[in-house]
C-alpha cells in the first residue's frame, strides 16, 4: 500500500541540518568541516528556505514528509515547484513591501530532475462523444518535469521521496498550428505554458478564484494521477502497455490524502481516467475513487472555501464539468430517495451553488467522492461535523473523524533547541525522539531543584542568542532579562494581532501613568506576513511599528517594554525565535483557528501559553491541566451567544476606560501624529464590523496578563510551569498523527523497524 500525500503547499525550510540530525551524521560533519576552518552554523546560514508554503498547511505536509518517513511508510508528497516561493517580506516605513523569492538562483543541491518521467497535461479544448466513448480533444498541451527532492527518516535508513512537478512548454508550442509565420512570439509565447509553476499564490485562509490558480491545481492533480497509475500498473505486472487492467485492487494499493480542498480535482480526474480511457463502468470507477481518497478539513472561514465558477472550470476543464455534473446529480437523486419534498436540504447539499453565477463548492466534491473527512483538532472535527457539514455527517457521520495535528520533533526540537533536547535526554534518555509520549517521564522532575535551573539555564541562553541576532540583524538592542512574549504567525483579523496591540498600548499607559510602580519587563515581539492583497492585515502591520515607534523611544518607558515587528517571519526564523519565547499567543477568536501549529511548538521549547479555548489549545490544556496554560476569553458557546444577542463594540468601548484610552489614541492620531486619521479603516472595522470581536475578549486579557506577569516574577514557579508543559507535550508529535491516519484512514501498519544500511546484507 503507497500512500501519496497531495498538496499545493511543502513549507520546507532548510533541508542541510535537519538531513544530517536524521541521519545520525552531524557530529561527524561538524567536526570535518571545523577541521576545515569553516563554522557549520556559518555554512548552514547561507542556505535558502524551500518557501513553498504560507503558514501552517504547508508546514504541516512538511512535517507530515518527515513522520511518514520515520514511520517507515510507503509514502510520496506530490506538489508544485514554485520558481518563486512566498515572498520576502521588508519592512519600509513601518510598511509591509513584497520582495520576489529567488530562491533557485543558485540552484538547489537537494533535487534532482527526472526528465525521464516528464508527463503531458491537458487544458482547455472540448468534449466528443463517439461511438467508442467520450473523448476531450483539441486541448493544449503542457509538460510536467518532475523534480525529485529525498524525505529521510529519523535513524532508520529509510529514504521517501517528495516530487514536486515544474511546467514546461512542449517543443512544438505555437509551432504546430496556424501559427507558421511569427516563429520568435511563438518561442516567446512558451511563458504562458511555463507560468503555471511560476509562483505560489501568497494567500492563507483566503480563496482567490483565478484562472492561474485552477490551473495549477489541476497541473499537480494529473500530472500526479498518470504517476500513481503508472506506478501501479507496474507494481502489478512488468510491463506498462497492458492487456487491460482490473483495477478491484487499486484502494488496496493506493491511499491518496487530499491536503484541504486544493488538490480536489483529483477526484474528477480519477473519474475520467477510469470511465474515458480504461473503459470502467461509472459505478465501479465510482466506487473504486471513494473508496481511494481521503480529505483533510483546515478552515471553516467562508472566505476561504474554495468556490469555482462554472464557467471557468467549462473553458479550462470541459469534461470534468461534465463528470462533476454526473457526480452531482447522482448525489442529490440519492438525497431525494432519503429525504424526498426537501428541496432546500438539496439546495444546501448541492456540489453547484445557485444564484448569481453558479458555482461549484469543492469541499463537497471532496466530502461526497472520499471515504474519510477529518478536521484537525477536536473542537474543529466537531465545528465541521456539527456546523459547517451537518447535512453530509447526518448522511454518512461515520466518514467523519478527527485528526489532530502535530510537529516534528526533529526540526522543531532536536534541530532548533539542541540544549533543552540533551538536557530531556539526560533524564530520560534518547528514545522521546521517536516516540515523544516518553516526554510524561519528565513529570517525576518538576520538583527537582537541580533541573529547573537547568531548564531555566537553557531558556536563558537560547534567550541572550536570540537577543544577540536581534541586535545584528535589526539594530535593536534588547534586554534578555525580560519576559519575551511573542506572537508569529500569519497576520489576520481572526488571530487578532490587532489584540496584542491594543494590550501593548494599555501597558504603555500604564507605565507611564505611574512610572515608580513595579512592572514587569516584557519583550513584544510580533511576526508574521499579510497577503499582499489584504488591505486590514497590512494596515495592522503599519498599526504595530507605528505604536513600537512611540514606546521604544520613550524615555518615561526605558528598558521596561520593547515592542519589535520581527521581519520576514519565516521557517528558519521559527527555528530561532521559539526557543527562546516565554510567553507564546494564540489569542484567536473561539471557533476560528481549526488547529494551530506554532502554539505546539512554542508548548515543547519551554514557553508557557496565553490563548483562548480554540484549535489545539483546547488540548494542550487538556494534556497539561488548564491551571498549567493561561486561558481566558469566551468559548465558542459564548461567541455563538454573543453573535444571537448581537455583538455591540460601543458597548465595551464605553465600558472599559484602558480599552477607550487605547483607541482614542490611535484614533487621534497619537502614534501617527503626521497622518492623524491614518488608522481611520482599523477603527471603523473595530467598531462596526469586527467579525472577531476584539473588544469582547480585551478586558479578560489584559487580566490574564497580569496574571502572567506576577508568575515571571517568581522564576521558579515559572519554571515549574515549563516543565509540566514540556511533559505533556508528546500527544503533539506528528508521528502520533500519521499512526492514527495510517490505521484509521489509509488502512497500512507503520513500521518501527529500522532497515539495515546498505553496506550490510
Amino acid at each position: 500500500q503507497r500512500i501519496y500525500y497531495l498538496s499545493l503547499e511543502f513549507y520546507m525550510g532548510r533541508t542541510l541540518q535537519n538531513t544530517m540530525i536524521n541521519l545520525g551524521l552531524q557530529n561527524a560533519c561538524d567536526e570535518a568541516v571545523y577541521q576545515l576552518g569553516l563554522d557549520m552554523e556559518e555554512l548552514e546560514e547561507i542556505e535558502e528556505d524551500a518557501g513553498l508554503g504560507n503558514g501552517g498547511l504547508g508546514r504541516l505536509a512538511a512535517c507530515f514528509l518527515d513522520s511518514m518517513a520515520t514511520l517507515g511508510l510507503a509514502a510520496y508528497g506530490y506538489g508544485i515547484r514554485y520558481e518563486y516561493g512566498i515572498f520576502n517580506q521588508k519592512i519600509r516605513d513601518g510598511w509591509q513591501v513584497e520582495e520576489a523569492d529567488d530562491w533557485l538562483r543558485h540552484g538547489n543541491p537537494w533535487e534532482k530532475a527526472r526528465p525521464e518521467y516528464m508527463l503531458p497535461v491537458h487544458f482547455y479544448g472540448r468534449v466528443e462523444h463517439t461511438d467508442t466513448g467520450t473523448k476531450w480533444v483539441d486541448t493544449q498541451v503542457v509538460l510536467a518535469l518532475p523534480y525529485d527532492t529525498p524525505v529521510p527518516g529519523y535513524m532508520n535508513n529509510t529514504v521517501n521521496t517528495m516530487r514536486l512537478w515544474s511546467a514546461r512548454a512542449p517543443n512544438d508550442f505555437n509551432l504546430r498550428d496556424f501559427n507558421v509565420g511569427d516563429y520568435i512570439q511563438a518561442v516567446l509565447d512558451r511563458n504562458l505554458a511555463e507560468n503555471i509553476s511560476r509562483v505560489l499564490y501568497p494567500n492563507d485562509n483566503f480563496f482567490e478564484g483565478k484562472e492561474l490558480r485552477l490551473k495549477q491545481e489541476y497541473f499537480v492533480v494529473a500530472a500526479t494521477l498518470q504517476d500513481i497509475i503508472r506506478r501501479f500498473k507496474a507494481s502489478k505486472f512488468g510491463s506498462m502497455e497492458s492487456v487491460r487492467t482490473v483495477f478491484d485492487s487499486f484502494p488496496d494499493q493506493v491511499a491518496i490524502q487530499l491536503n484541504d480542498t486544493h488538490p480536489a480535482m483529483a477526484i474528477p480526474e480519477l473519474m475520467r481516467i477510469f470511465v474515458d480511457i480504461e473503459k470502467l463502468p461509472w459505478n465501479k470507477a465510482w466506487d473504486i475513487t471513494k473508496r481511494t481518497f481521503a480529505y483533510t478539513n483546515h478552515t471553516v472561514l467562508p472566505e476561504a472555501l474554495e468556490r469555482w465558477p462554472v464557467d471557468l472550470v467549462e473553458k479550462l476543464l470541459p469534461r470534468h464539468l461534465q463528470i462533476i455534473y454526473e457526480i452531482n446529480q447522482k448525489h442529490l437523486d440519492h438525497i431525494a430517495s432519503l429525504f424526498p419534498d426537501d428541496v432546500d436540504r438539496l439546495r444546501r447539499m448541492s456540489l453547484i451553488e445557485e444564484g448569481g453565477s453558479k458555482r461549484i463548492n469543492m469541499a463537497h466534491l471532496c466530502i461526497v467522492g472520499s471515504h474519510a473527512i477529518n478536521g484537525v483538532a477536536k473542537i474543529h472535527s466537531e465545528i465541521v461535523k456539527t456546523q459547517v457539514f451537518k447535512d453530509f455527517a447526518a448522511l454518512e457521520p461515520e466518514k467523519f473523524q478527527n485528526k489532530t495535528n502535530g510537529i516534528t520533533p526533529r526540526r522543531w526540537l532536536l534541530l532548533c533547541n539542541p540544549g533543552l533536547a540533551e538536557l530531556i535526554a539526560e533524564k530520560i534518555g534518547e528514545d522521546y525522539v521517536r516516540d515523544l509520549s516518553q516526554l510524561t517521564k519528565l513529570h517525576e522532575f518538576v520538583d527537582d531543584d537541580l533541573f529547573i535551573r537547568e531548564v531555566a539555564k537553557v531558556k536563558q541562553e537560547n534567550k541572550v542568542k536570540f537577543a544577540l541576532y536581534l541586535e545584528k540583524e535589526y539594530k535593536v538592542k534588547i534586554n534578555p532579562s525580560s519576559m519575551f512574549d511573542v506572537h508569529v504567525k500569519r497576520i489576520h483579523e481572526y488571530k487578532r494581532q490587532l489584540m496584542n496591540c491594543l494590550h501593548i498600548i494599555t501597558m504603555y499607559n500604564r507605565i507611564r501613568r505611574d512610572p515608580m510602580r513595579l512592572f514587569v519587563p516584557r519583550t513584544v515581539i510580533i511576526g508574521g506576513k499579510a497577503a499582499p492583497g489584504y488591505h486590514m492585515a497590512k494596515m495592522i502591520i503599519k498599526l504595530i511599528n507605528a505604536v513600537a515607534q512611540v514606546v521604544n523611544n520613550d524615555p518615561a518607558v526605558g528598558s521596561k517594554l520593547k515592542v519589535i515587528f520581527l521581519e520576514n517571519y519565516r521557517v528558519s526564523l521559527a527555528e530561532k525565535v521559539i526557543p527562546a519565547t516565554d510567553l507564546s499567543e494564540q489569542i484567536s477568536t473561539a471557533g476560528t483557528e481549526a488547529s494551530g501549529t506554532g502554539n505546539m511548538k512554542f508548548m515543547l521549547n519551554g514557553a508557557l501559553t496565553i490563548g483562548t479555548m480554540d484549535g489545539a489549545n483546547v488540548e494542550m490544556a487538556e494534556e497539561a491541566g488548564e491551571e498549567n496554560l493561561f486561558i481566558f476569553g469566551m468559548r465558542v458557546e459564548d461567541v455563538t451567544e454573543l453573535d444571537r444577542e448581537g455583538y455591540n463594540a460601543q458597548e465595551f468601548y464605553e465600558r472599559l476606560p484602558e480599552l477607550k484610552q487605547a483607541i482614542d489614541q490611535i484614533k487621534s492620531g497619537f502614534f501617527s501624529p503626521n497622518e492623524p486619521d491614518l488608522f481611520k479603516d482599523v477603527i471603523n472595522m473595530l467598531f462596526h464590523h469586527d467579525r472577531f470581536k476584539v473588544f469582547a475578549d480585551y478586558e479578560a486579557y489584559v487580566k490574564c496578563q497580569e496574571k502572567v506577569s506576577e508568575l515571571y516574577l517568581n522564576s521558579k514557579a515559572w519554571t515549574k510551569m515549563v516543565i509540566r508543559n514540556i511533559a505533556a507535550a508528546g500527544k503533539f508529535s506528528s508521528d502520533r498523527t500519521i499512526k492514527e491516519y495510517a490505521r484509521d484512514i489509509w488502512h497500512v501498519e507503520p513500521s518501527d523497524l529500522k532497515i539495515p544500511p546498505p553496506n550490510e546484507p
